[in-house]
């Protein structure tokens, strides 16, 4: 126990978050059982331990930080520990990578059934169905999900503001007000290419080459994520990046499911299996028409967020598919995104239309008052037309 209380206080010291995540605020810390999902990558290590930084003196015994990477955690289980520490005055027992124990689900529920003064945080895979697969948390745990770097944080980072995030309507009814407020403070248009190519994951921070970095990240996501938490055997694994490579390569669109089976030698059932897998693990987005969803096929196929698309197939990466793929990702968090009908439209929770175009193109496009025109190339807005790039500040 005292070699995990000297870990605990070294990673809370060194411990830098420059950025503070909003998820901070949305969390009931009140709750005992927290879960936080979320991609590979996107600070949930950090997360966990600015929690413990921001709460409890380095000292303080009431709160411990661990990592389910550690090999004691082989020998004894997460309940067996969580009693010691609870024995002890623990109050606050942080644990990293949940799922990297066996039976962590029947291991927790024992935790909040017999130490009832003891708070329990965990994080784990965004592919883990926390609930529905884990039916002994129903009714316990209380789910989250952390997110890479929104544009709007991103900024901040860079820029040394403290711009805060606003809503769709607050953005909708009053975007020329707030453009007026950020504007002479940073011009935007200066970051967002750099965001689109590398600001959504924490590590660009790092002193590593991103892409490098992003593409052993996203094997990790299908070698570790997919395999080990969906069960599936070592030998699929070819299968299912390359199902990645071409869903990614043919850009958004609607899959051709039977040409993906032919292509990766499998069924088109399996196929649908693991493209829900990659969507789960945040390596994809799939676009729905309205009131449809898995296990039907979806309309479109989308890269989860930009810098993927630069990771994966750079050449290949063209401005309106990047644009559209940033509008999803932005709007994903608290909102549903259907397939609008038409090239670059989308209905958004089933009221609003938009349109993802080119500002230097307008001239071209005819305004209709029934459509929200989210524009790239621009700065500024006016009534029903909105620079795309604010839409990075929903969160």
């Amino acid at each position: 126990m005292e070699a995990f209380f000297r870990t605990h206080s070294y990673l809370v010291e060194h411990t830098n978050a420059p950025v503070r995540r909003g998820l901070m605020d949305e969390i009931n810390w009140s709750d005992r059982m927290i879960g936080i999902k979320g991609t590979r990558g996107v600070g949930k290590t950090t997360f966990l331990l600015q929690y413990a930084k921001e709460n409890f003196d380095v000292r303080d015994r009431k709160c411990l930080y661990v990592n389910m990477n550690n090999f004691y955690f082989q020998g004894r289980g997460i309940a067996d520990f969580a009693g010691e520490f609870y024995k002890n005055g623990g109050k606050v027992l942080l644990i990293d990578q949940v799922f990297k124990e066996t039976n962590w689900s029947k291991e927790l529920r024992y935790c909040y059934d017999h130490y009832p003064e003891l708070k329990i945080v965990f994080t784990g895979s965004s592919v883990m169905r926390l609930k529905e697969e884990n039916p002994e948390l129903n009714g316990i745990v209380k789910s989250y999900n952390l997110r890479g770097y929104s544009f709007r944080e991103f900024l901040n980072l860079l820029t040394g503001n403290n711009f805060r995030p606003y809503t769709l309507d607050e953005i909708l009814n009053d975007h020329e007000r707030i453009i007026k407020q950020i504007l002479p403070k940073v011009s935007p248009s200066k970051y967002f290419q750099d965001y689109l190519h590398h600001g959504f994951y924490p590590f660009f921070q790092e002193n590593r080459n991103y892409s490098e970095n992003l593409l052993k990240t996203m094997n990790m996501m299908t070698e570790v994520d997919i395999l080990l938490i969906k069960q599936i055997e070592l030998k699929y694994l070819t299968k299912i990046k390359k199902l990645f490579y071409l869903l990614a390569v043919n850009g958004p669109k609607a899959p051709n499911i039977s040409q993906l089976a032919n292509d990766i030698k499998t069924s088109r059932a399996t196929v649908m299996n693991y493209v829900k897998y990659l969507a789960d693990a945040r390596l994809i987005n799939l676009i729905y028409p309205a009131g449809q969803v898995f296990p039907k096929k979806p309309a479109k196929v989308m890269m989860h967020n930009s810098n993927l698309m630069y990771a994966i197939y750079p050449i290949k990466a063209e401005k309106q598919n990047v644009m559209e793929t940033f509008f999803v990702n932005s709007l994903w968090k608290d909102h549903i995104v259907n397939e609008g009908g038409k090239d670059g439209v989308y209905l958004v929770d089933q009221n609003k239309y938009f349109r993802i175009c080119d500002a230097s193109k307008s001239n071209k496009i005819r305004i209709r008052p029934d459509v929200i025109y989210a524009r790239y190339n621009t700065e500024v807005g006016k009534g029903n037309q909105i620079p795309l790039w604010l839409l990075g500040f929903l969160y």
